[in-house]
């Protein structure tokens, strides 16, 4: 079956905007996470945007989800931050996955999977990681970073027996 343009004349054309004028959800989570990356590299907005060339002006705009990211934008920043194209989007809850601007929530069903809360985007995490990345000792660091997986673990096999 062939699908027209009429088909999904209830998707108002607001250009991913919100009814309100409001930035899409979704836009406001990829500058999230946008925003995430570069402060764990410890990057400012000016020097991001000089590396694209851009302003720190356009940065910020992205990040906040004021304005859209192109793909071809999305792929830059990806490259520059050293990351995958998909980490733009994990993490993205049901409530925000829900809201596409073209009206392609209606196509999802009920059994659509959406990636648990990701401790990357909380302040504590990035606390822990910027004062990580002060441990000047490469053994000191190493030896923090066998804790930890040590740590985590331990905690593992303790849920996993309780679990049994």
């Amino acid at each position: 079956m062939k699908t027209t343009t009429s088909d999904y004349s209830h998707c108002k054309k607001a250009r991913g905007r919100q009814p309100n004028g409001e930035p899409n959800p979704i836009d406001i989570h990829i500058g999230k996470r946008l925003k995430l990356r570069r402060q764990i590299l410890q990057l400012s907005q000016q020097q991001l945007g000089e590396m694209l060339g851009l302003t720190f002006q356009q940065v910020q705009k992205y990040e906040h989800g004021i304005n859209r990211i192109s793909g071809s934008r999305l792929w830059d920043f990806a490259c520059i931050l050293g990351v995958d194209v998909n980490f733009f989007y994990a993490d993205m809850d049901k409530e925000i996955f829900s809201q596409s601007p073209r009206c392609l929530n209606n196509i999802k069903d009920d059994n659509s999977v959406c990636l648990p809360k990701n401790l990357l985007q909380s302040e504590y995490a990035l606390k822990v990681i910027k004062a990580f990345l002060q441990i000047k000792n490469p053994k000191i660091a190493d030896n923090l970073y066998n804790l930890i997986i040590s740590l985590g673990t331990s905690q593992y096999l303790l849920n996993k027996a309780k679990n049994a």
